[in-house]
């Protein structure tokens, strides 16, 4: 049986939707599980049942700081190990994005996986072309962001849960491998030029200054954040890769179209 866990989460929920769609019997885990879902909190160890699962689909439970992420993923997998799973995927960061605030959980349980003794396959996630598209603010002229002109080799989420549900379909076909699933590189003033509109850079100091004034934010939140901006304006995420082509067979999902519609759903005015 295969299972992934966090599918109340958007990555997952679609991973499950694709496994489901391609007839392939699996199991999602959750926190606050309903109808079929098995309860998986990783901040109770003793409550992980893994029982009857042969491939596990971990879905990194990033949304936390470093030390609570960990011992998350460290809990799931003493507790896969305890339970006779056989192989682990791992939804992890892109190798490019060794310099991001939110790296070193990633490759901690790359290390932890590597080291378990059981069969895995590590999925490298690029970031999201929906969350460029979020992070692009309106004003009255146009977007603003702290990205300049640097490239983001964004990624459509549909396409990372078709990826993950690939490899969960034949996972020993897939063992051992590390697969770098980015998309095509693009840029904010592309995004405002698809929309019709103009986009000015901010410094790094005022975008950090708008993230600390949030209250919204958790105390983790801003470095993430700032660390995304800088990672992109200063060339450091526009890395290309033919694995997530190769997985899926097909062409992959415009990122620029994904981003840009989803930026014009938060201009103001629009409803």
């Amino acid at each position: 049986m295969i299972m992934v866990t966090g599918v109340n989460g958007q990555l997952a929920s679609r991973t499950l939707a694709e496994l489901n769609e391609r007839g392939v019997t699996a199991l999602g885990g959750s926190r606050t599980p309903t109808g079929t879902q098995r309860r998986l909190d990783f901040d109770d160890p003793a409550t992980i049942d893994l029982t009857g699962v042969a491939t596990l689909v971990l879905v990194s439970a990033g949304y936390a700081e470093d030390d609570q992420v960990i011992a998350r993923h460290r809990a799931l997998l003493d507790a896969a190990g305890r339970a006779g799973v056989a192989q682990v995927i791992y939804t992890s960061l892109t190798g490019a994005g060794d310099h991001l605030g939110f790296a070193l959980a990633h490759r901690v349980t790359e290390q932890m996986i590597r080291a378990g003794g059981l069969a895995w396959t590590i999925l490298r996630n690029g970031l999201y072309a929906e969350l460029f598209g979020a992070l692009l603010a309106w004003t009255p002229d146009g977007l603003e962001s702290a990205f300049g002109a640097g490239a983001l080799s964004a990624v459509a989420r549909a396409d990372l849960a078709a990826a993950a549900a690939v490899v969960a379909s034949e996972p020993t076909a897939h063992a051992g491998r590390v697969y770098e699933l980015v998309g095509n590189p693009i840029t904010a003033p592309g995004i405002a030029e698809r929309l019709g509109t103009t986009h000015r850079t901010i410094g790094l100091d005022e975008y950090r200054a708008r993230l600390l004034g949030d209250a919204g934010m958790l105390p983790f939140q801003p470095p993430m954040l700032a660390s995304i901006a800088t990672g992109v304006r200063h060339g450091f995420l526009d890395n290309t890769s033919p694995d997530l082509a190769r997985l899926l067979g097909r062409p992959l999902t415009d990122p620029l179209t994904v981003a840009a519609d989803t930026a014009a759903s938060t201009r103001p005015g629009r409803h």
